[in-house]
């Protein structure tokens, strides 16, 4: 394969892996190289989904020829594609899927022509690994869900999506670690924290993390939620 590596702008660089059919495995591939060797100070990686960047500082655009860095860029890459994905930790993550946390279950049921307990009973029967962290800091886009419950995002998204809420789309979940505008169609809610600045690894799902979710009750959830 010809990796893609394009100069973004005067502090950006670009791997393009669109083209590949295993995008993100290669992301995550090269991704797992810079881990193990990391760049020189001042360049910094951010996976996207099909994509990797690089962020560079002021004393790298300064004093490094752009078009060298590159073709060192373009050699990672392609050493990459002979390099295994990451391979993250198994989570499992408790959910509770009562209707007052569910506000979408029965619309998504009726959309793909369920039950509401066959949507939780396929959610939780599932296994989702870590595709992209982004959008939020500790939001993780979970690549995954089963086919039948590929549903659109919601026409016009809620103004406000509370901590925890935990939404499906397309073939991916999230949950979204804090409050915020979102788009996604809302069947459940985890209590735990999802991003919490004072870990060292601020993020509890982390890129090439595989998870696993189990329903609990009303209950458990505001027990677990109570002890945050």
């Amino acid at each position: 394969m010809d990796v893609s590596v394009s100069i973004v702008c005067d502090d950006m660089l670009m791997v393009d892996f669109g083209n590949h059919p295993q995008a993100n495995l290669r992301v995550r591939a090269l991704w797992a190289l810079l881990q193990d060797s990391p760049m020189m100070p001042g360049v910094s990686p951010v996976a996207g989904m099909n994509c990797l960047a690089f962020m560079l500082e002021p004393d790298v655009t300064e004093t490094m020829d752009l078009d060298a860095l590159a073709h060192e860029i373009r050699g990672l890459a392609e050493s990459s594609l002979k390099k295994s994905p990451v391979v993250g930790r198994t989570l499992e993550i408790p959910v509770c899927y009562d209707a007052r946390f569910a506000p979408d279950l029965d619309r998504v049921a009726k959309h793909c022509g369920l039950a509401a307990k066959e949507v939780i009973r396929l959610h939780v029967s599932g296994r989702y690994t870590a595709q992209l962290i982004g959008f939020l800091p500790g939001f993780a886009y979970m690549g995954g869900l089963a086919q039948v419950l590929n549903v659109p995002r919601l026409d016009t998204p809620r103004p406000k999506v509370p901590a925890g809420a935990l939404g499906i789309t397309g073939t991916q979940c999230a949950i979204y670690p804090t409050a915020s505008p979102g788009g996604w169609n809302l069947i459940g809610r985890c209590p735990l924290v999802l991003f919490d600045t004072a870990k060292e690894s601020p993020c509890l799902i982390q890129l090439g993390d595989t998870v696993r979710f189990f329903s609990i009750s009303v209950d458990e959830f505001n027990r677990l939620w109570s002890a945050r």
